[in-house]
């Protein structure tokens, strides 16, 4: 699996925003200073956001943006979702589209749990993740040396 420069953009840019949730919207600017990101390249996600109904926007001095719900409601799933599409695929498709025969018939559920797994892992809310607590099965994964490692 492979998580795009514009899926991390977006899932960094909406921590920025849960971690500033009391402090009012924030211009993008600020965001992309703040996490080494394109100006313009985040404000297309930031639009892809919003048309996702993640984030919500206003214009002017005291403009900027602002998560659309409580942090604690999104998931890091759900932003990657809104900017890059389903979690996983395969050549395009959805799994549960897919079947094979013979000795790739097993194949299939391969491929439902690698999407089952993702889905838990990355269903940690921002909310979790700007506050550094996430779910203690998640810290136990990466815990572990050979997370680490390239096989």
């Amino acid at each position: 699996m492979r998580i795009s420069a514009r899926a991390d953009y977006a899932v960094r840019a909406a921590l920025q925003l849960a971690a500033a949730r009391d402090a009012g919207p924030l211009k993008a600017e600020a965001i992309a200073e703040d996490q080494g990101i394109s100006h313009k390249f985040l404000e297309g996600i930031l639009g892809d956001m919003r048309k996702g109904g993640l984030v919500q926007s206003q214009r002017g001095g005291n403009g900027g943006y602002w998560l659309a719900r409580p942090a604690e409601t999104i998931s890091v799933a759900e932003v990657i979702r809104c900017v890059d599409g389903p979690l996983v695929s395969v050549r395009g498709e959805r799994p549960p589209e897919l079947s094979y025969t013979g000795p790739a018939e097993s194949l299939l559920t391969l491929w439902i749990a690698l999407r089952a797994g993702v889905r838990e892992v990355l269903g940690v809310s921002l909310a979790e993740v700007a506050a550094a607590e996430l779910p203690a099965g998640i810290v136990a994964l990466a815990d572990d040396p050979e997370a680490w490692t390239n096989p």
